[in-house]
């Protein structure tokens, strides 16, 4: 996670800030991390001054649903979810972390984002448009936006300087990480799309494209960070699927389109509307609800 001077979401909680993210904040509470998903919304590498109500916690509790579900594919750092089962020194502050915070084991975090890719889409789209390949792998002509991909492409990432992803060849991450390393995170990564792909297929929804990040716990790889959120992850309706055509995600892509119609940098990012806000809240809320299949209960 890149570095951010943001005000934390729980500026009274009295354990040293570890790390901080655009939307989470890592506490260090001694044996384990303390992760907190907060309310803020990125756009184009900017925080915006309003919040989404709920956000994350509807991104902490889909975390949880998934790693509860993956642990059979890849062991995973979170411990519990369940303010009742912290450490008794969280407890004053249970009110506050229910539903968007999860205690975690520490681990040595792998500096390579692992992007598994299904759909052409995004980034993916534009490198095919100019060489026809993605992340240096050629690909069949004529594919077009939306065509689903001859198998799922592992495509990993790293962070450059400025913040943003930079797409990286197998071949490189090898070299980052060593052969073995590269290939288990492959298989791995590809196993967990295919997995969570098929899943949410019964509800409706296609699992376009991921990124999953993994680290290192008494030498064994294991899945960290988030895991499937709306955030990571493009999930597109079944229904509206269509090729030449990006359908709408389960994100904040309405917070994006919002922005492109009334702002240009370098002029500060406005605050949103009530009507935007409420968009991204029923968006998010139905992205929890179909991801998985439960009802969401008021928080």
């Amino acid at each position: 996670m890149t570095e951010f001077n943001y005000t934390p979401t729980l500026t009274k909680l009295p354990f040293p800030l570890f790390r901080q993210g655009k939307v989470r904040e890592v506490y260090d509470i001694g044996p384990y991390y303390l992760f907190v998903t907060s309310d803020r919304v990125s756009a184009f590498d900017h925080v915006l001054e309003t919040t989404i109500p709920d956000k994350g916690k509807i991104l902490n509790s889909i975390s949880e649903y998934w790693f509860k579900q993956t642990r059979r594919i890849c062991p995973n750092h979170m411990l519990t979810a369940d303010v009742m089962d912290f450490p008794m020194e969280l407890n004053p502050y249970s009110n506050d972390l229910r539903h968007r915070s999860m205690v975690v084991a520490k681990t040595i975090p792998i500096d390579v984002e692992c992007v598994v890719r299904g759909y052409m889409a995004g980034s993916a789209w534009q490198e095919y448009q100019q060489r026809g390949s993605v992340a240096g792998i050629s690909l069949p002509k004529g594919l077009r936006l939306g065509s689903p991909l001859p198998e799922p492409l592992f495509t990993p990432a790293v962070k450059n300087h400025s913040g943003h992803d930079e797409n990286i060849t197998f071949e490189e991450m090898s070299h980052l990480v060593g052969d073995d390393v590269a290939s288990q995170l492959k298989k791995i990564s590809i196993n967990l799309f295919t997995f969570a792909h098929e899943k949410v297929s019964h509800s409706g929804l296609i699992l376009a494209d991921t990124k999953f990040e993994f680290g290192w716990l008494n030498n064994t790889i294991i899945l960290i960070d988030e895991a499937l959120t709306p955030d990571s992850s493009r999930y597109w309706e079944t229904e509206h699927y269509k090729l030449d055509e990006s359908p709408p995600s389960f994100d904040k892509q309405i917070v994006r389109d919002y922005l492109n119609h009334v702002w240009s940098e370098p002029d500060p990012v406005p605050p949103l509307p009530s009507e935007v806000v409420e968009k991204v809240v029923r968006k998010y809320n139905e992205g929890f609800e179909r991801i998985t299949g439960a009802k969401l209960m008021p928080f």
